[in-house]
């Protein structure tokens, strides 16, 4: 019961945060530019076509939260997250250092962290993953 309780949080708290950065990127919620000034950022780090890649970026970012929010093809929906990041940190935040507060990649490896803590543990007790 604690341990499924625990993963529940872990999945909501990852799976929500990762849903609203991919909501900046398809939408521009939350802060974000959407697509097209996200796109130019990404065209300005050498990451082209950046509109493209802004949206396969949001959609990953988004539809990989809602996966692991729902605890539904976990694995699956915490890899495109590990993916995401791995891009961000050799994309944007390896050059910075280690950490976050100079624009280093420790949150992004974090995140790493606890979505291959999930594709180890597996969803838990209380995910679509276990209904199935």
């Amino acid at each position: 019961m604690t341990l499924a309780l625990a993963l529940f949080i872990i999945r909501l708290v990852l799976g929500f945060t990762m849903m609203a950065h991919g909501a900046q990127k398809l939408f521009g919620w939350f802060g974000g530019y959407g697509p097209k000034g996200t796109g130019g950022w990404m065209e300005s780090l050498g990451i082209k076509p950046g509109v493209l890649m802004a949206v396969l970026a949001g959609l990953a970012e988004f539809g990989g939260g809602l996966l692991v929010a729902a605890g539904l093809f976990t694995p699956f929906g915490a890899a495109l997250l590990i993916l995401t990041m791995i891009v961000a940190i050799v994309s944007v935040h390896a050059k910075n250092g280690f950490w976050s507060t100079a624009g280093g990649y420790e949150y992004n490896l974090l995140l790493i962290a606890v979505s291959v803590g999930l594709i180890l543990s597996g969803a838990g007790a209380y995910s679509l993953d276990a209904l199935l």
